[in-house]
Protein backbone atom coordinates (compact mmCIF):
# COMPACT_ATOMS: atom_id res chain seq x y z
CA UNK A 1 0.00 0.00 0.00
CA UNK A 2 1.39 3.36 -1.00
CA UNK A 3 2.20 6.06 2.15
CA UNK A 4 1.16 9.13 1.13
CA UNK A 5 2.65 12.03 3.74
CA UNK A 6 1.59 15.43 4.47
CA UNK A 7 3.52 17.65 5.92
CA UNK A 8 2.64 20.96 6.88
CA UNK A 9 3.53 23.77 8.62
CA UNK A 10 0.35 24.89 11.02
CA UNK A 11 -2.72 23.28 12.19
CA UNK A 12 -5.74 23.21 11.30
CA UNK A 13 -7.92 25.14 13.36
CA UNK A 14 -11.16 25.43 12.48
CA UNK A 15 -13.61 22.40 13.31
CA UNK A 16 -15.37 22.59 10.25
CA UNK A 17 -11.83 22.45 7.95
CA UNK A 18 -10.75 19.92 10.51
CA UNK A 19 -14.08 17.45 9.90
CA UNK A 20 -13.30 18.05 6.50
CA UNK A 21 -9.60 16.18 6.83
CA UNK A 22 -10.57 13.55 9.12
CA UNK A 23 -13.28 12.57 6.21
CA UNK A 24 -10.80 12.69 3.38
CA UNK A 25 -8.08 10.70 5.68
CA UNK A 26 -11.06 8.07 6.21
CA UNK A 27 -11.67 7.41 2.82
CA UNK A 28 -8.42 7.00 1.80
CA UNK A 29 -7.10 4.79 4.62
CA UNK A 30 -9.19 1.89 1.57
CA UNK A 31 -6.19 3.10 -0.53
CA UNK A 32 -3.09 4.27 1.30
CA UNK A 33 -1.37 4.78 4.34
CA UNK A 34 -1.68 8.35 5.11
CA UNK A 35 0.40 10.21 7.26
CA UNK A 36 -0.24 13.79 8.14
CA UNK A 37 2.41 15.76 10.04
CA UNK A 38 2.10 19.30 11.42
CA UNK A 39 4.70 21.37 12.31
CA UNK A 40 4.97 25.15 14.03
CA UNK A 41 5.99 27.75 11.96
CA UNK A 42 8.81 29.29 13.13
CA UNK A 43 7.62 32.58 15.12
CA UNK A 44 7.96 35.96 13.29
CA UNK A 45 7.00 40.10 14.68
CA UNK A 46 3.90 41.85 13.67
CA UNK A 47 5.98 42.97 10.31
CA UNK A 48 9.14 40.92 10.11
CA UNK A 49 12.21 42.11 7.66
CA UNK A 50 12.83 40.05 4.51
CA UNK A 51 16.34 38.91 6.44
CA UNK A 52 13.96 37.22 9.05
CA UNK A 53 11.27 35.82 6.90
CA UNK A 54 14.43 34.02 5.05
CA UNK A 55 15.78 32.83 8.71
CA UNK A 56 12.43 31.48 9.28
CA UNK A 57 12.03 29.75 6.08
CA UNK A 58 15.57 28.32 6.40
CA UNK A 59 14.31 26.84 9.35
CA UNK A 60 11.18 25.43 8.65
CA UNK A 61 12.69 23.93 5.71
CA UNK A 62 15.55 21.63 7.14
CA UNK A 63 12.11 20.57 9.36
CA UNK A 64 10.57 19.83 6.32
CA UNK A 65 13.16 18.46 4.61
CA UNK A 66 14.34 16.15 7.63
CA UNK A 67 10.81 13.95 7.22
CA UNK A 68 10.55 14.20 3.42
CA UNK A 69 10.64 10.87 1.94
CA UNK A 70 10.31 9.33 -1.44
CA UNK A 71 8.53 11.65 -4.01
CA UNK A 72 8.71 14.84 -2.62
CA UNK A 73 5.72 17.48 -4.15
CA UNK A 74 6.08 21.14 -3.20
CA UNK A 75 3.18 23.25 -2.90
CA UNK A 76 3.80 26.37 -4.12
CA UNK A 77 2.12 29.20 -6.22
CA UNK A 78 4.73 29.26 -8.87
CA UNK A 79 4.39 25.49 -9.21
CA UNK A 80 2.83 23.64 -12.03
CA UNK A 81 -0.35 23.02 -12.25
CA UNK A 82 -2.20 19.97 -13.14
CA UNK A 83 -5.81 18.79 -13.74
CA UNK A 84 -6.79 15.83 -11.53
CA UNK A 85 -6.18 13.37 -14.19
CA UNK A 86 -2.72 14.60 -14.19
CA UNK A 87 -2.24 14.16 -10.65
CA UNK A 88 -3.44 10.66 -10.47
CA UNK A 89 -0.92 9.85 -13.11
CA UNK A 90 1.78 11.34 -10.73
CA UNK A 91 0.84 9.30 -7.97
CA UNK A 92 0.94 5.90 -10.04
CA UNK A 93 3.96 6.52 -11.12
CA UNK A 94 5.72 7.17 -7.74
CA UNK A 95 4.03 4.29 -6.54
CA UNK A 96 6.16 1.83 -9.38
CA UNK A 97 9.31 3.36 -7.62
CA UNK A 98 11.14 3.00 -4.29
CA UNK A 99 10.81 3.98 -1.09
CA UNK A 100 7.30 2.10 -1.15
CA UNK A 101 6.00 4.36 -3.62
CA UNK A 102 6.02 6.84 -0.87
CA UNK A 103 4.67 10.65 -1.85
CA UNK A 104 5.57 13.60 0.37
CA UNK A 105 3.41 16.99 0.34
CA UNK A 106 5.22 19.77 1.57
CA UNK A 107 3.19 22.44 2.42
CA UNK A 108 5.09 25.46 4.00
CA UNK A 109 3.84 28.45 6.11
CA UNK A 110 1.76 31.71 5.12
CA UNK A 111 5.76 32.82 3.71
CA UNK A 112 5.87 29.60 1.44
CA UNK A 113 8.79 27.52 1.02
CA UNK A 114 12.38 27.54 1.44
CA UNK A 115 14.01 27.35 -1.55
CA UNK A 116 15.90 24.16 -0.53
CA UNK A 117 12.87 22.69 0.03
CA UNK A 118 11.75 23.39 -3.54
CA UNK A 119 14.87 22.71 -5.04
CA UNK A 120 14.71 19.01 -3.33
CA UNK A 121 10.82 18.32 -4.92
CA UNK A 122 10.68 16.06 -7.51
CA UNK A 123 7.46 18.20 -8.38
CA UNK A 124 6.47 22.04 -7.79
CA UNK A 125 2.77 21.94 -7.75
CA UNK A 126 0.26 24.78 -7.42
CA UNK A 127 -3.64 24.47 -6.89
CA UNK A 128 -4.24 27.35 -8.56
CA UNK A 129 -3.12 30.76 -9.14
CA UNK A 130 -5.62 32.22 -6.14
CA UNK A 131 -4.98 32.20 -3.10
CA UNK A 132 -6.21 29.75 -0.30
CA UNK A 133 -6.74 30.14 3.12
CA UNK A 134 -3.97 27.48 4.46
CA UNK A 135 -6.00 25.28 5.98
CA UNK A 136 -9.17 25.10 2.88
CA UNK A 137 -6.25 24.20 0.94
CA UNK A 138 -5.27 21.14 2.86
CA UNK A 139 -8.78 20.05 2.54
CA UNK A 140 -8.65 20.59 -1.12
CA UNK A 141 -5.86 18.57 -1.56
CA UNK A 142 -6.99 15.96 0.73
CA UNK A 143 -9.94 15.55 -1.96
CA UNK A 144 -8.00 15.29 -4.90
CA UNK A 145 -5.94 12.64 -3.33
CA UNK A 146 -8.72 10.87 -2.82
CA UNK A 147 -9.92 11.70 -6.65
CA UNK A 148 -7.07 10.75 -7.28
CA UNK A 149 -6.81 7.23 -5.95
CA UNK A 150 -11.09 6.89 -7.39
CA UNK A 151 -9.66 8.22 -10.81
CA UNK A 152 -7.05 5.10 -10.86
CA UNK A 153 -9.72 2.92 -9.66
CA UNK A 154 -11.92 3.64 -12.67
CA UNK A 155 -14.86 4.54 -10.09
CA UNK A 156 -17.61 6.99 -11.01
CA UNK A 157 -16.64 9.73 -8.63
CA UNK A 158 -14.42 11.89 -10.66
CA UNK A 159 -17.21 12.91 -13.70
Amino acid sequence: MQTIQIIALGKCKESYLREACKEYEKRLSRFCQLQVTELEPVPLPQNPSEKEIAAALEKEGAELLKRAKGFCIAMCIEGKQLDSTGLAKKLEQAAQGGENGAVTFLIGSSYGLADAVKQRANLRLSMSAMTFPHQLARVMMLEQIYRSYQILSGTKYHK
